[in-house]
């Protein structure tokens, strides 16, 4: 992913920024996970349990991409089973988000549009099996990833050591047809849900007669979850983008590939607190008070007409 014969100075640089707002970012997420399970009124609550774990599974990510990254520098070549097990989770967590964020809008869309029906289809404990099958339908695929490599290399590769990168480790015609075949059907079934749930929540904020501003609000909540899946595909945009920009700058090739690493792995984690938790008044007025140092056992009273 990055170049080992960057200068020390260049590769100190990348590394500082790069751990630098890993841990700044993990810091502002930490307090929306701690404002959670400080305060028991967030258990009961579907939309805040779907939202926590979105942010959990940004940290991991977060943390995965981060020593991915490190270690390209301080250990360019990584035993085969340590960077297999490094990789499969970074891949699932990565796939994770769009999945997570479909599950949301989901949530809003009966929250909204099936209000009577609302307390049977997301209960807890139907919650809690929606993120088991997404974590199913994530580290399955990449599992996968690991088979392939055992069917087309002696098991003697696992004991060697290997630049890791997926694309080092992953690079058959096989792994390149799995990636396509499942990334195209789980981000069109996300599309179409999104674009689904906003287009139900629009008709139903138009023929309702009352709470007009909690419709608005989940039909602004959804179309965030469209931008941070917009940020999601950038993974693919970036890669065609490195090819136009090393053919007009060859000589930058390290600093547009580091760039990339950043708009794709790291500046996205910041996303889930900033447009989505920090919105949220009975969630925002208990970050601010951990912000500030004040009062870190109050509890959080739910109020009426929050969405």
């Amino acid at each position: 992913m990055n170049s080992s014969r960057d200068p020390f100075e260049d590769a100190f640089m990348k590394n500082f920024v790069a751990v630098g707002l890993g841990v700044i970012i993990t810091y502002i997420n930490g307090m929306f996970v701690i404002a959670f399970f400080k305060n028991p009124v967030f258990y009961t609550d579907t939309r805040y349990i779907l939202y926590i774990h979105l942010v959990i599974n940004d940290i991991i990510m977060l943390f995965l991409s981060v020593t991915l990254h490190v270690l390209s520098y301080a250990l360019p070549f990584l035993n085969v089973t340590v960077c297999s097990f490094l990789l499969l989770f970074a891949t699932t967590t990565a796939e994770n988000t769009p999945l997570n964020l479909a599950g949301m809008a989901l949530e809003r869309y009966i929250a909204i549009c099936k209000p009577l029906h609302y307390p049977q289809l997301c209960s807890v404990n139907r919650t809690y099996i929606l993120i088991g099958l997404i974590w199913i339908l994530t580290f399955i695929p990449a599992l996968t990833d690991i088979f392939i490599v055992l069917v087309n290399e002696p098991i003697s590769i696992f004991s060697t050591s290997i630049i890791c990168y997926s694309k080092s480790l992953f690079s058959t015609n096989q792994h390149f047809m799995r990636a396509i075949l499942i990334d195209a059907l789980y981000l069109s079934c996300v599309w179409m849900t999104l674009i689904f749930t906003y287009l139900k929540i629009l008709q139903a904020a138009k023929a309702a007669t009352s709470d007009q501003v909690s419709a608005k609000k989940a039909r602004n909540t959804i179309l965030l979850h469209g931008v941070q899946l917009l940020f999601c595909m950038l993974s693919y945009i970036i890669p065609l983008l490195n090819y136009f920009f090393f053919a007009l700058f060859p000589r930058h090739r390290t600093i547009f590939m580091y760039l990339g690493y950043l708009v794709t792995n790291v500046i996205p984690r910041l996303l889930s607190p900033l447009i989505y938790g920090v919105r949220d008044q009975k969630m925002y007025r208990c970050v601010r008070m951990y912000f500030t140092c004040s009062l870190f056992n109050t509890k959080v009273k739910p109020k009426a007409n929050e969405i």
